[in-house]
């Protein structure tokens, strides 16, 4: 062979070994770089997700705290405040005789003007003065003496509503409505009265002796869902004796199932001062004046 074919043949080998060394030495490497690269992008993404789920874990764990301890602290039930109600009016002596006899009271139930031969109606300086006592008022409409009649229910709320605001009662305070136990009642009137309350800026709120045999409890349980469940009750039942406010029964009245049952008077005409005693739970506060 010629020297220079043996060149050209040599060229030739080098030439087609190239390519193929190149293909083995360099392609894996580059393919595990890759294969490298993808694995740590996975792994990367991986703790991103592991990360953003965490997060988003936390997140929901911290917004059902915060909404167990908010209905943590709008439910005050477990607190009991001693109270007392009075057809009386209100002046330092009355006062100094309650105080002095019973107990100071958390609550004081007064009415909304003056019913002859029953009642004193409250007054500003009444407000003033118990409110300077730290004291808080209940308070009660009494004008009613036969409690049928969706119209007639209206009507009594209205004047109600008419009497809170012209005594200066401020929003969002509940108007106790007294049905006596011998007054005629009826679902439709409470319904009546229930509506015109929640329309206005004040709570719709019944006061009554709740046995499970009388009309009033019958007729509590035949108005609508949303009037019974959304209606705060005072009950007069079952009755104790009157006490001092160190010596009260436990909390433990009886009223309507689907209700907010946030009071009981457990007693009534005490012999030293003319009150009644009452027990409520927390929640009542919100609704007081």
């Amino acid at each position: 062979m010629r020297k220079y074919e043996l060149f050209t043949l040599i060229s030739l080998v080098i030439i087609i070994t190239i390519p193929i060394l190149l293909h083995f030495f360099y392609t894996p490497q580059e393919t595990t770089h890759k294969a490298q690269n993808s694995e740590i992008a996975e792994k990367e993404n991986n703790v991103e997700g592991r990360e953003s789920k965490n997060k988003e874990d936390a997140t929901k764990n911290n917004d059902k705290e915060n909404l167990d301890k908010d209905n943590k602290q709008d439910d005050k039930s477990d607190e009991i405040h001693w109270g007392v109600d009075s057809a009386t009016y209100t002046d330092s002596d009355f006062l100094g005789c309650v105080i002095d006899n019973y107990g100071k009271p958390t609550i004081w139930g007064r009415y909304l003007g003056d019913k002859e031969g029953v009642s004193a109606g409250l007054d500003s300086n009444e407000v003033k003065l118990l409110h300077e006592s730290n004291i808080k008022i209940l308070i009660v409409y009494n004008h009613v003496e036969d409690a049928t009649g969706h119209d007639n229910g209206v009507e009594h709320a209205k004047n109600a509503i008419a009497m809170a605001n012209k005594l200066g009662v401020p929003k969002g305070v509940a108007i106790f409505l007294d049905i006596e136990p011998n007054y005629p009642v009826d679902a439709e009137f409470i319904q009546g009265w229930y509506t015109t309350l929640a329309d206005s800026s004040y709570q719709p709120a019944v006061y009554g002796v709740f046995d499970k045999d009388s009309d009033l409890l019958k007729a509590y349980n035949s108005m609508d869902k949303e009037a019974q469940e959304n209606t705060i009750v005072w009950t007069a039942y079952p009755q104790a004796e009157i006490t001092t406010k160190e010596d009260a029964p436990k909390y433990d009245p009886q009223g309507p199932e689907n209700s907010k049952l946030y009071g009981w008077q457990y007693a009534i005409e005490g012999k030293t001062c003319n009150i009644d005693t009452n027990l409520f739970i927390g929640n009542i506060l919100e609704v007081l004046w």
